[in-house]
């Protein structure tokens, strides 16, 4: 697409550039990054995106074409910003996609991946960079600071140097895990088995609500299993009305077990009251990051312990559709959700048998499948990452993994802390890499914020470099 890119005066440029900012990723939090950049109309400052996939905004969530793959959210609570709630919509509506009550609607990944991608369209011409924006088709598998600048090697050895960088890699593209013994994953994307073969699905999250549709949708009949360590399924999305709650009603700072007692205390008020549950876990979400920022690490580590299951599958809903194909599956008795573990898989005639520990009766059972699923989740240890570019953050000590090891330790604004637990001047990140921080901040609601106020740190760096 287009050549590197330095400091220095960028043809596609109105002006001579008096910021430069690389951003890692061109998927929903890279591209949400850019938008937020544009969206201040500062022509000092040029970025640029470096992404290895032809599309920008698809990224792992939305790279799928199934129209029956649909988002997690309501369509007016996906649009790119936050003081804009029908932006999303109002792109829907202008395409003629028949939205009906957009309050309840869950629109198809697929379309909201060509949102994304159309958020910076107007910005770019056909040779891929246009005013302040360029993109690189290529992968950065190195990223070095210096002094007052950051180079970013690509795979095929040519580099970028820009002022500052934007780590927006979003999941983590995992190989097989390590705790699962050797065997050929499958993915989702790959050739359908054949429509009575029985296959194992590692993990009963959103994902494998994906995997599972994916199979029904190919015409797949035979067994599915799905197993997981306690077997919970995600429940499934209605009406609410989130309730509205006060700041300073929210036990911040307490210990775990009294936040937890005054959390199950409200839902028990509002269920009382006619509500439910729901209105509960939506009404306090403007202040879950603050919630957990005011944790001791020690309840930090109690909650990913015992609680994070229970919360992810009341936090992170499936589309009332999405829930009906998946009850029908488990009525027929073609899907079977077991709570347990996997102890290990050899080959067998068929493809392979899998034993399997039931949690609760510590039953071992066998069965053999024709192909393997890992949906038990994403990798969220820097220290284990596929991505070259942490790789390379950590292995030079401009990075370090945060306590839990569950992302990048990053500051409150976002900027990166190295080694020795020095805040960086020129590196940043955004999205699933800053979980540690911030843990609510996979989904888009949650990631704009994120974009939008990074998005004004970073302007006003590239003013004072002006005024400098």
């Amino acid at each position: 697409m287009t050549v590197a890119y330095s400091r220095e005066w960028n043809p596609a440029s109105r002006t001579t550039p008096t910021r430069s900012i690389a951003i890692i990723g061109g998927g929903a939090s890279g591209v949400l990054m850019a938008a937020h950049l544009l969206r201040n109309q500062d022509p000092g400052i040029d970025i640029t995106i470096v992404e290895k996939r032809a599309a920008l905004g698809r990224g792992l969530a939305y790279s799928t074409e199934l129209a029956d793959h649909v988002l997690n959210a309501r369509a007016p609570n996906m649009s790119a910003f936050a003081d804009d709630p029908n932006h999303f919509v109002r792109w829907l509506e202008a395409r003629g996609v028949e939205t009906g009550d957009s309050a309840t609607y869950f629109a198809p990944r697929r379309l909201y991946g060509e949102y994304l991608g159309d958020l910076l369209h107007a910005t770019r011409d056909g040779d891929g960079s246009s005013g302040g924006l360029n993109v690189v088709g290529k992968e950065c598998v190195e990223v070095i600071p210096h002094d007052s600048r950051v180079e970013l090697r690509l795979a095929d050895g040519s580099n970028i140097v820009a002022d500052c960088c934007v780590l927006a890699t979003g999941h983590d593209e995992k190989p097989g895990r390590p705790e699962v013994p050797p065997a050929p994953l499958a993915s989702i994307y790959d050739d359908a088995p054949a429509a009575s073969e029985p296959v194992l699905i590692i993990g009963t999250g959103l994902s494998m609500v994906d995997a599972c549709l994916s199979l029904i949708l190919s015409g797949h009949a035979g067994p599915i299993f799905a197993l997981s360590r306690r077997g919970l399924l995600p429940a499934v999305h209605t009406r609410t009305a989130p309730l509205a709650i006060s700041e300073t009603d929210v036990p911040l700072g307490t210990d775990l077990t009294a936040f937890m007692r005054w959390f199950r205390d409200l839902i028990q008020s509002q269920e009382a009251a006619g509500g439910n549950w729901r209105d509960v876990v939506d009404g306090l979400r403007p202040y879950n990051q603050l919630i957990w920022q005011s944790w001791p690490e020690n309840a930090k580590r109690r909650f990913f312990r015992h609680m994070k299951a229970w919360w992810d599958i009341h936090r992170h809903r499936m589309a009332p559709q999405v829930h009906e194909r998946l009850a029908n599956a488990i009525a027929d008795n073609q899907l079977r959700v077991i709570a347990g573990r996997l102890l290990d898989i050899e080959p067998a005639s068929e493809g392979f048998a899998a034993r399997l520990q039931h949690r609760t009766s510590k039953l071992v059972e066998e069965i053999e499948v024709a192909r393997i699923y890992d949906c038990a989740g994403i990798i969220a240890d820097p220290a284990k990452s596929s991505n070259a570019a942490i790789r390379s953050l950590l292995e030079h000590g401009a990075a370090r993994p945060d306590r839990l090891h569950i992302g990048l330790d990053v500051s409150p604004e976002g900027t990166l802390i190295d080694r020795d637990g020095v805040p960086s001047g020129q590196l940043y990140a955004v999205g699933p890499p800053t979980r540690g921080t911030f843990f609510e901040i996979e989904a888009v609601p949650d990631i704009r914020v994120q974009c939008q106020k990074l998005a004004g740190v970073l302007v006003q760096g590239s003013g004072q470099a002006a005024a400098g």
